[in-house]
């Protein structure tokens, strides 16, 4: 029966290029992650190449916040050695409060505030944080979409066989921590009061009607 043999040899090709179809998506889903994170890997490297110059531009205001700067050179040297997203993404996070220290600091000082050069990084520093967090919705919605891939029938069968391993997200550590600091003085409590409000003064009350006049006397 040639026919029997035909049909059997007409699956095994579908199949196989079914399979061969699998395993390209796969690369070709794989290769947009990789490329998504080079793109997170050059701005994450051009916020760190501008930190040494913020930092002395600063330091020559404030020279004597020494604890502030080497925080801050030490978070950039953690930062630019982890291997991980999550290793990555998580010295990112101090990095960006020991940077907002820094800010802190430069809020005190006004002609610091004015110099044109503070300004240009200032606002080069802020350019490349908006292109991270772009950056970093393409890199995670592309890993969301590699991962679904792998592990959903049937293209788990070939990834699986062909070591296709998850990828793990960017997400940026310590993120309630980079919002505005809110600033307390203690021993300056706010004494309790009578919580009721004062009372308003009183509605003005409608004129009294004026009297009727007296009625005359009868003769």
């Amino acid at each position: 029966m040639p026919w029997v043999l035909v049909v059997v040899l007409v699956v095994v090709a579908l199949l196989a290029l079914y399979l061969v179809a699998l395993y390209n998506g796969l690369v070709r889903k794989r290769n947009r992650v990789g490329n998504a994170w080079a793109q997170i890997e050059v701005q994450l490297k051009r916020r760190r190449d501008l930190i040494p110059n913020l930092v002395e531009t600063v330091k020559g205001y404030a020279a004597h916040e020494q604890g502030t700067f080497e925080a801050v050179t030490q978070a950039r040297a953690a930062a630019a050695g982890a291997q991980t997203p999550a290793a990555i993404g998580a010295a990112e996070g101090m990095l960006s409060q020991a940077l907002g220290r820094l800010f802190a600091v430069a809020e005190a000082y006004p002609e610091l505030k004015a110099n044109q050069n503070f300004l240009d990084l200032q606002a080069q520093l802020n350019e490349t944080e908006n292109r991270i967090a772009v950056s970093r919705q393409v890199y995670n919605d592309t890993v969301l979409t590699y991962n679904n891939a792998i592990q959903t029938v049937p293209s788990n069968i070939v990834a699986g066989s062909f070591g296709f391993k998850p990828r793990e997200f960017f997400e940026v550590g310590a993120e309630a921590e980079r919002e505005a600091p809110q600033v307390s003085f203690p021993g300056a409590e706010t004494p309790a009061t009578d919580s009721t409000p004062a009372a308003v003064d009183a509605a003005p009350q409608s004129p009294a009607e004026p009297e009727a006049p007296p009625t005359p006397p009868q003769r």
